[in-house]
Formats: C-alpha cells, sequence, structure tokens
C-alpha cells in the first residue's frame, strides 16, 4: 500500500444527519485495494470468474460485479472498468489479499497477471465535482483516462481516480482552497446512501450475489455464459429461492453498526435476530445508516433494532427498486 496519503491532511468532516455535503471534497481512499489484470485472457479469464459481462463492457463504463465462491456466496463485491492495458477493480483493503488468492486460484492456465497496485485512489464528491473533473480530464462517457491512470465517474457529482502520486499531487495543488480534504469515511457515507454492497472479512463467503442487490445495480448478467457460482445465481433467480435482499436502515446509535452486526426485528411483542449489517456509519447527532440483509418479504413499517438497546430503527427508502420483474 502506498505512503502517498500521510502527505497530506485527511480529516473527518462533521456532519449531522442534516448537514449539506461540502461542495467539492477530495477524499482518501485509503481503505481500498485497486487489482489490476493484465494480458491477452484477461477478458476471457474475469469472464468465467465474475457475475457481470465483462466481454460487453465498453471502454467508457465501469461495472458492479460479484466474485463467488463455487456454492455462489460472494468473495467479494467488486467495480470493475478498463485502466491503462488492461482491467482494474476496487475492493475494500482489508479483504484484498484473500480475495485476490481466490481469483487468481486457476490463472497459472491463463496469459495473465494480477497485481496488487500501488497508485493513489481518490474520491472527488460535491455538487462541484462533475464539473472540475469533466474540465479536467477531457472525453465522453463515465471512465476516462487521466496522464497517469483512469478517472471513473460512480454517480453524478461522484468520482473515484485511480492515478499515480504526482498526479494526485497535482489534483489537490489545482484545487486548492476550493477542496475540502477529507477522510475515507465520507466515501462511505456516499456508497451507503446509494445502497452499493461491500464485503468485509465478517461477511465474506456469506450471502448470494441477489441478496446484496446485485442484479439490481446490474452487477450480474443472466445471458453470459458459465462462471464460477453461476448455478446458484440463476436458481436464486429462475426458482425464487433468494429470501434476502439488502436495505437501508436509519435510527440512533452511540457508534457506527459496522460489518458482521446484527439487527434485532419486531415480531408481535417480541423480538427476533433480523438481519446482518454490510455498513454503516454515524453522524455527529447521533443518528446513524446501516445497510442491512434482511429477509425481503418484511413489512415496510417493521421495527429493528440493534441487540441490548432500546433505539428503534426503520427502513428508508432505497435509491433503486429491488423488485425482479422476470
Amino acid at each position: 500500500m502506498t505512503t502517498w496519503y500521510q502527505t497530506h491532511t485527511f480529516s473527518k468532516l462533521p456532519l449531522s444527519s442534516d448537514s449539506a455535503l461540502p461542495a467539492l471534497s477530495v477524499i482518501a481512499l485509503d481503505h481500498i485495494a485497486l487489482i489490476t489484470a493484465v494480458g491477452a485472457d484477461t477478458i476471457s479469464y474475469l469472464q468465467g470468474q465474475l457475475t457481470c459481462d465483462l466481454v460487453s463492457l465498453e471502454k467508457t463504463r465501469s461495472t458492479l460485479a460479484a466474485h463467488c465462491d463455487a456454492k455462489g456466496k460472494v468473495w467479494s463485491a467488486i467495480r470493475l472498468f478498463h485502466h491503462q492495458e488492461g482491467i482494474a477493480y476496487t475492493q475494500p483493503a482489508s479483504i484484498a489479499e484473500k480475495q485476490l488468492a481466490e481469483i487468481k486460484k486457476y490463472a497459472v492456465f491463463s496469459k495473465l497477471t494480477f497485481s496488487l497496485s500501488e497508485q493513489v485512489l481518490l474520491g472527488v464528491v460535491g455538487d462541484k465535482a462533475d464539473n472540475a473533473m469533466q474540465s479536467r480530464f477531457l472525453g465522453d462517457g463515465d471512465v476516462r483516462p487521466t496522464q497517469t491512470g483512469t478517472a471513473v465517474r460512480i454517480e453524478a457529482n461522484r468520482w473515484l481516480l485511480a492515478v499515480d502520486a504526482e498526479e494526485a499531487d497535482s489534483i489537490i495543488h489545482e484545487m486548492g482552497e476550493r477542496a475540502v480534504l477529507s477522510d475515507n469515511s465520507l466515501w462511505d457515507l456516499c456508497e451507503l446512501r446509494s445502497a452499493i454492497p461491500a464485503i468485509a472479512e465478517a461477511t465474506t463467503n456469506e450471502f448470494i450475489p441477489q441478496a446484496l442487490n446485485l442484479q439490481a445495480l446490474d452487477g450480474i448478467s443472466f445471458k453470459k455464459g458459465c462462471y464460477t457460482g453461476q448455478e446458484t445465481v440463476a436458481r436464486a433467480k429462475y426458482r425464487g429461492i433468494n429470501k434476502r435482499a439488502s436495505y437501508l436502515l436509519q435510527g440512533e446509535a452511540k457508534q457506527a453498526p459496522k460489518a458482521g452486526d446484527v439487527f434485532d426485528r419486531s415480531v408481535g411483542e417480541n423480538w427476533r435476530t433480523g438481519g446482518t449489517v454490510l455498513s454503516g456509519y454515524r453522524f455527529d447527532d447521533g443518528q446513524a445508516l446501516a445497510l442491512v440483509v434482511l429477509p425481503n418479504n418484511l413489512d415496510d413499517d417493521s421495527q429493528f433494532r440493534l441487540p441490548e438497546t432500546e433505539a428503534l430503527w426503520q427502513k428508508v427508502a432505497l435509491p433503486y427498486s429491488v423488485e425482479d420483474d422476470a
């Protein structure tokens, strides 16, 4: 992992649940790993390992995907994009080495090389982010080459940059006082509000891709050929065996819910184990958000709580639909 992040001061922003985000923030994504794959067999090999259709991925677009084990349980939820001479993907750094060992297990028979990149990862967020990035990185589409790497537009006014240290310094210098430097918690909040799942060590190999809503985020192709775990993923769609989905919950907490924590749900006057946390964030006013895998047949007015606490949590609307139209 690069030591570049220590050369600048990235601080946690003071945010309440009703706070507006700064107009422009540069975020140290030092908790995310960048994996690169380069070689003649890169596309075909990854096509047989991941849930997305990488063959059809345009160079101007990124995609979410799951890397599953043979039983269809998710090793990691990743974002892929064309990068320099090959393909790159991002995921939490805490599981990168374990996931990399799994995905390259059969690569000895293919012409490609996986590497854990030393490039700097930055997030650029805020109402002025699109203008700032589009004026610097010219071109069309959501994935654009930079001087030393790639700029990826995740959604409106949110970008991920994978660049060399010198270019990262240049970006921060150019933005100057227009931009606030933030630690990685701001990125996690943006991912959480967009209900984009992340897999941590505590939740590895626990869920199938549909429980993470990846079908609603265009992270699963049901038309491509075979890949590891496909039988389970297809059966979940066509036979309706999946009984879980990820939902946003909001409530009061003394600390941010973390991956692997458990929520209870109300059943009449009693409480039962309800679901597993994928990620969470706590605001300075005590309000918190969590993305939680829950049974997908619960009523919208169901109540939840963290074990041995009294504060009640409720569902808030997802930014997309998880209804299966097939």
